[in-house]
């Protein structure tokens, strides 16, 4: 059975800092390109970053670029998402997807929000 099960989200005050972690099963993980999305309320699911099945290659929404950084940990089947000085419009529904040519799976997502 496949799952990704994110972890991590929460509320934080802006500038502050949050870590999310995404545990995939069921598939091999280490073939798989991961991604991170999220999803604001009455918005559309918006792309954040990506890290190719070897981490060699990277990439960000110029919205995050500077502060979040992903990374993954393939012995461990782990996607991660650092997120430093958070924004208000960081505030989203965090979602992990692993692809692998047409394939592709889908967390259940973790709730971020920023507030003072």
């Amino acid at each position: 059975q496949v799952q990704l099960v994110e972890s991590g989200g929460g509320l934080v005050q802006p500038g502050g800092s949050l870590r999310l972690s995404c545990v995939a099963s069921g598939f091999s993980f280490s073939r798989y390109a991961m991604r991170w999305y999220r999803q604001a309320p009455g918005k559309e699911r918006e792309l954040v970053a990506t890290i190719t099945s070897d981490g060699s290659s990277i990439n960000y929404a110029d919205s995050v670029k500077g502060r979040f950084t992903i990374s993954r940990d393939n012995a461990k089947n782990t996607v991660y998402l650092q997120m430093n000085s958070l924004e208000l419009d960081d505030t989203a529904v965090y979602y992990c997807n692993g692809r692998f040519f047409t394939i592709s799976y889908w967390g259940q997502g973790t709730q971020v929000t920023v507030s003072s």
